[in-house]
């Protein structure tokens, strides 16, 4: 799966909340962007050599420019550190085309729950109901009142009786999660991105009031840590090639396909973007991912070499 990249600039960038930068691009050359639906990342190639995706927060239908919001992960894996620190207004740099892995659906009324940094995805969600008229409310959860970002929007007139501030350190603006989710309807769908923690909680009392699975639409940022403890090397044959490269414990297919020469297009490396999925010939894959559906994961004729193993001594692939 190839990235084809489009050459942008950073028209501006601001401080949107404690630790959450804001940046529009723009095209280098003056033109428009393609056009995404609410609910779409791009990837960023970073000035530090990474690639990370990050969603899109502006008002879906706009092709002059792409709103972003990063939040500063001091702990992260790098990618947050370089936007903060190494992007400025002017500068120059590459992004993807969007993507989109979180859609709105259609239904009667929409309940968008965002934790954090969880607001991007969601702001664009909300931008698009408002836009269409349609029933919406929004749970925005953060550790403060500081660290909510986006507030001059969403406190506009488009969003107003909509928006639901709920801050950590401040109890009376708690809201009882299991208690609002208690009633599902058929015609009500959740959308919910933020942490994990916060996710899991949100997901877990949905199940639990017994909403249908097709209501419930989520979308996380990182995946749970992985233990490599138990994993068994195997190898990966390149269809075709008669190339085999061996991957050890602990090793990605990606990092052993890097260290055989063999480059794999990254982003997220998780398994939660589907930037890396590549076709399976033979053999049957330990799927690790976010990315693919139950069904694709029983076909076993894909899988994302960036998290997977291998099931069988080897799996042949398709560049």
């Amino acid at each position: 799966m190839s990235v084809q990249w489009i050459n942008v600039r950073v028209r501006e960038k601001r401080i949107a909340a404690l630790d959450v930068a804001a940046f529009v691009l723009e095209a280098e050359d003056g033109g428009a962007l393609p056009p995404f639906e609410a609910g779409a990342h791009v990837d960023l190639a970073l000035p530090n050599g990474l690639v990370r995706q990050y969603s899109l927060c502006g008002a879906p239908g706009r092709s002059a420019c792409y709103e972003l919001g990063i939040l500063l992960e001091a702990e992260g894996r790098g990618g947050s550190r370089s936007a903060h620190a190494d992007l400025h207004e002017g500068d120059r740099l590459r992004i993807s085309a969007p993507r989109n892995l979180f859609a709105l659906v259609p239904g009667q009324h929409a309940v968008l729950m965002a934790g954090g940094i969880g607001i991007t995805p969601i702001l664009a969600m909300a931008e698009h109901l408002a836009a269409a008229g349609a029933s919406f409310e929004l749970h925005y959860f953060t550790r403060s009142q500081d660290r909510a970002a986006f507030v001059e929007r969403l406190d506009g007139p488009a969003f107003a009786g909509r928006i639901h501030y709920h801050f950590d350190d401040r109890p009376e603006t708690r809201l009882d999660i299991p208690a609002r989710l208690s009633a599902p309807a058929a015609d009500t769908h959740l959308y919910v991105c933020g942490p994990g923690g916060f996710m899991d909680h949100v997901l877990d009392s949905a199940r639990a009031a017994g909403w249908a699975d097709a209501n419930v639409h989520s979308e996380r940022f990182t995946a749970a840590p992985a233990d490599h403890a138990a994993d068994d090397p195997f190898e990966v044959e390149i269809a075709g090639t008669g190339t085999v490269v061996p991957v050890g414990t602990g090793q990605s297919v990606v990092a052993a396909l890097a260290a055989a020469g063999i480059s794999v297009p990254v982003s997220c490396e998780q398994g939660i973007c589907g930037t890396c999925v590549m076709q399976v010939v033979e053999g049957i894959p330990d799927h690790r991912d976010m990315y693919l559906s139950d069904e694709d994961h029983a076909a076993n004729d894909q899988f994302t070499p960036c998290c997977s193993r291998a099931l069988t001594p080897r799996l042949v692939i398709q560049l």
